[in-house]
């Protein structure tokens, strides 16, 4: 698929990879419709004529097809669809210290948002015989402890995106699964910035460049590639593709490994207090 005169739908526009991706694909020459929770018309602007900013909840059914609607309207067709827009927790917490709204407004943003993306999506892509893309993480398949709201929701997508490429398979229709490690955007602050607990963490468990975040025009430039080559995954940055490729062992070293080590048990435990006595 060249993307250039395509046009691709875009959730969680406004910031991000998503702006990242914005920006990768209308310098490539495609019509983009930014969606996000408030319209993007600064990015829009920016980008030129070939944009589209609508404001759409992709945890409301109406509003997220309203805006796929709109976009065929303004722009004629669908060929891509990329549902990326997430939310991940105010501040890393065990299972224990998460709230049940906080918890449940992940899944419906990170997993049900999706659902209702695609799904509103699909007649417009089908008949386009166009790609679908959706944002899951490497924390699909590492250990989501500090986060497991987050990493639940990110497993789920990644299932639904390889099961959507297999049963569209034959039709014309594609489907890719997005795995970004660390990106430097704004839902990573409360994890690497804002808690010390969770920035040692971070550094036991993913060490050296694992967990370095990346620049989130590199996850661009990997999605625009991997839309043009309809690849069923995009895994950037790169060296988290032998960690994918074993994952089975992987997760038992891994898991085997916070089973026995005290100093992360303590950090979890301390995850849970409140921010200025974890710091302390």
């Amino acid at each position: 698929m060249q993307i250039a005169d395509k046009v691709v739908v875009i959730t969680g526009a406004g910031s991000g990879i998503g702006a990242a991706t914005s920006r990768a694909l209308a310098r490539a020459g495609a019509h983009v419709a930014l969606v996000d929770l408030a319209a993007p018309d600064r990015l829009a602007a920016d980008l030129g004529p070939r944009t589209l900013a609508l404001a759409a909840d992709v945890t409301d059914r109406d509003a997220i097809s309203a805006a796929v609607h709109a976009t065929v309207d303004h722009f004629g067709a669908l060929d891509v669809c990329f549902a990326n827009a997430g939310i991940a927790a105010a501040r890393p917490a065990t299972i224990v210290g998460t709230t049940e709204e906080e918890y449940e407004r992940i899944i419906d943003v990170d997993v049900h948002g999706v659902w209702r993306t695609v799904r509103a999506a699909l007649p417009a892509i089908t008949e386009a015989r166009g790609h679908v893309l959706v944002t899951s993480s490497m924390y699909a398949y590492v250990n989501g402890a500090a986060n497991a709201p987050y990493g639940m929701a990110k497993a789920a997508v990644e299932s639904m995106g390889r099961s959507l490429r297999s049963e569209m398979a034959g039709t014309g229709v594609t489907a890719g699964v997005l795995y970004p490690g660390w990106t430097r955007t704004p839902i990573i602050a409360p994890s690497h910035i804002e808690n010390e607990v969770s920035k040692e963490l971070i550094g036991m468990a993913f060490p050296g460049p694992y967990g370095s975040p990346i620049a989130p025009e590199r996850i661009a430039a990997a999605v625009v590639a991997g839309i043009e080559s309809r690849r069923p995954r995009i895994i950037c940055p790169r060296r988290w593709v032998p960690v994918s490729m074993a994952r089975g062992v992987f997760n038992m070293a891994t898991d085997a490994l916070i089973d026995r080590d005290r100093r992360m048990q303590a950090l979890l435990r301390r995850l849970d207090e409140p921010a200025e006595v974890a710091d302390r």
